[in-house]
């Protein structure tokens, strides 16, 4: 009975309908703080022209200003050695934008020279945010400088070709005649009186032998 109670509660639409409300307002609440912070820490952006770009005559500045507390925006612009924190209207806004332009610069009245373009937007409470595009390179009246070309390695300096050349080799020298050398007459007679030497040692001990088994 218990389980069929909990199940009917369950699968009544008002209570899950009065779950979900609650549910509903319950985030609502706690990212309401996130959402706010949010909205309110954006941040204005120059989308073109880029750091160290080459600008020659009608330049257009697109970016985005849309923000919430948008009370209004200026582009503006100074020297890039300036130090006495001067800056030159080019446009204002009233309305914000997102991806759109922002205002035309028109650098052909201006010297050559390097320059940082500055977006200012002013907001409701006072406060302003802005952001600054360095190194604009101004060149309407004077070249362009072209990439400084970085050196190449020297080339390595080839080694000495080196040729085999064919040593001769040193004639043989015929050896000296040895004098122990033995022709082959005195191996012959060599041979002979030894075999004699032989023969007389066996006779010798043969004799004695004889002689003494004769005394016996």
């Amino acid at each position: 009975m218990l389980t069929r109670a909990c199940l009917r509660v369950r699968l009544n639409p008002w209570f899950l309908m009065r779950n979900l409300a609650f549910f509903i307002l319950v985030s609502s609440i706690l990212a309401s703080p996130v959402l706010a912070r949010t909205a309110q820490f954006g941040d204005p952006a120059i989308i073109e022209p880029h750091p160290g770009d080459v600008l020659q005559g009608v330049v257009v500045i697109t970016g985005s200003t849309d923000i919430n507390g948008f009370a209004g925006a200026e582009i503006s612009f100074t020297y890039t050695d300036d130090t006495t924190g001067t800056w030159f209207l080019i446009g204002r806004q009233d309305q914000p934008a997102f991806n759109d332009t922002l205002a035309i610069w028109d650098t052909t009245v201006i010297t050559d020279g390097n320059y940082i373009l500055r977006l200012r937007v002013q907001m409701t409470d006072g406060s302003t945010r802005e952001t600054v595009v360095p190194g604009l390179r101004v060149r309407n009246y004077s070249p362009i400088e072209t990439p400084t070309a970085i050196p190449l390695a020297p080339e390595a300096t080839p080694l000495p070709t080196v040729t085999p050349t064919s040593t001769p080799l040193p004639t043989p020298t015929s050896l000296p005649v040895n004098p122990a050398r033995l022709d082959r007459t005195e191996v012959s007679a060599s041979i002979f009186y030894g075999g004699l030497l032989v023969i007389l040692v066996f006779a010798i001990i043969g004799f004695l032998f004889w002689m003494r088994r004769k005394i016996l």
